[in-house]
């Protein structure tokens, strides 16, 4: 591991907003993070997840548009928290926390409808199909999500593939969700959500190669 790595590293562990429990820890709720957010940021305000945050640009510029909810970026990757976790820990943000996890653990370490909304932004799209259960929208992962989410809870999912795009737009349809929104092209149609334009270093990059970047929105019927 590379000294910036391991500097990185070192950082997070002496961030109290960066939160690190074991596989164990949450298997078993020694961490009691499951059913207690609202306690831990010390507010009932609206709990919103970001999956696979990476440097955290949407936990934080989401935070920014709107102060009065919580919110809670997640990747297991410490190298890449590490960035947003160091703007929240400069700036004093008392409503983002970052959680190093995996994400198939996300029901071990929320509870049932402790969640207002989730956005997932940019995931591995998983191609193969042998790798299919690992798509952060394969049924296993939105029966999770339709676990932890509030009544008309809201899933957000923006990726530039296509391919996920049109997988997840196929699962929403033949099940009994509710689609509110669909761009085929975020950044080439018009759209009045400033939430959209908030934009990721891997978003970036795939602008600059002309790729366009999809956006969908939906909730479980209850």
């Amino acid at each position: 591991m590379s000294k910036s790595k391991l500097k990185k590293f070192h950082s997070i562990d002496n961030m109290n907003h960066v939160i690190q429990p074991s596989r164990q820890e949450l298997l078993s709720n020694i961490s009691q993070l499951k059913g207690n957010w609202h306690k831990w940021f010390n507010n009932n305000n609206p709990i919103i997840l970001e999956l696979g945050c990476g440097k955290g640009e949407y936990s934080i510029g989401l935070s920014r548009l709107n102060p009065h909810a919580n919110y809670i970026g997640i990747d297991i990757k410490g190298s890449r928290i590490y960035s947003g976790a160091k703007i929240v820990d400069e700036e004093k943000w008392n409503n983002v926390a970052f959680l190093r996890m995996q994400i198939e653990y996300l029901d071990y370490a929320f509870d049932e409808n402790e969640i207002s909304e989730i956005w997932i932004t940019f995931p591995d799209p998983q191609i193969k199909f042998n790798r299919r259960s690992k798509r952060l929208t394969s049924p296993l992962m939105l029966a999770k999500y339709k676990f932890l989410l509030q009544n008309k809870g809201v899933v957000h999912l923006k990726t530039d593939s296509l391919f996920l795009y049109g997988y997840t737009l196929g699962l929403l349809e033949r099940k009994s969700y509710c689609i509110i929104k669909s761009i085929h092209d975020v950044h080439g149609m018009f759209h009045s959500d400033p939430r959209l334009d908030i934009k990721t270093y891997y978003e970036s990059i795939f602008l600059k190669k002309n790729q366009p970047i999809t956006y969908l929105s939906f909730s479980f019927v209850h």
